[in-house]
């Protein structure tokens, strides 16, 4: 079944081509199975298997063999690589950039909302300008929370803008009218478990 090009980004051919970049592009130093790569972006096995097959023939990616594993990686020597990694990381690439910043928080949740969510989630509009960034946890340090922000920044060229809510608050969004808006709307769970 074919797909339309991702609202996001209709460069790129699907929303699993540009989440897989995004996943091995934004990581050049580390190596995947194709097990894991749809273990990571909850995608059949198949699917998979064959974006990673055209990447490789597009000189994208590369792969070697130990034992029965493949593993893949950026073909970093590619001329091509670079400026699709910087493609990549502005769309398909905040969800990636926010989980590797936040990671330390300690939060039991971290979320990206608004209009970043809503393109990813194909609803069409403009570019995003920035990144809604929703951090539950109770013992989250917010001086700790906006140095993540700060980095993400770094590394997007986006404001990022944090917020911080505690667990009981995300189980009861009606008494929140953040939380409420949220709810209704796309949203991508990067860290802890989607509700």
């Amino acid at each position: 079944m074919r797909r339309d090009a991702p609202t996001l980004a209709p460069t790129f051919r699907s929303q699993l081509q540009g989440d897989l970049l995004a996943v091995v592009l934004l990581a050049p130093e580390q190596e995947w199975t194709i097990s894991d790569l749809a273990r990571r972006l909850g995608a059949p096995l198949t699917s998979v298997q064959n974006e990673v097959s055209r990447l490789i023939g597009a000189d994208i990616l590369t792969s070697r063999k130990i034992g029965r594993a493949r593993l893949v990686r950026a073909n970093r020597d590619s001329p091509a690589v670079a400026p699709l990694t910087q493609l990549t990381l502005v769309t398909f690439g905040p969800h990636v950039v926010v989980a590797d910043e936040f990671a330390d928080l300690g939060a039991d949740r971290v979320l990206v909302f608004g209009s970043w969510a809503a393109r990813y989630h194909n609803e069409p509009g403009p570019s995003p300008q920035d990144l809604d960034v929703l951090v539950v946890g109770i013992d989250v340090d917010r001086a700790a929370m906006y140095e993540a922000a700060e980095r993400a920044e770094g590394r997007l060229h986006l404001p990022v803008n944090p917020v911080l809510r505690t667990p009981h608050a995300w189980g009861e969004p009606e008494t929140d009218p953040l939380l409420s808006d949220i709810m209704r709307r796309p949203y991508v769970t990067v860290i802890g478990d989607p509700p």
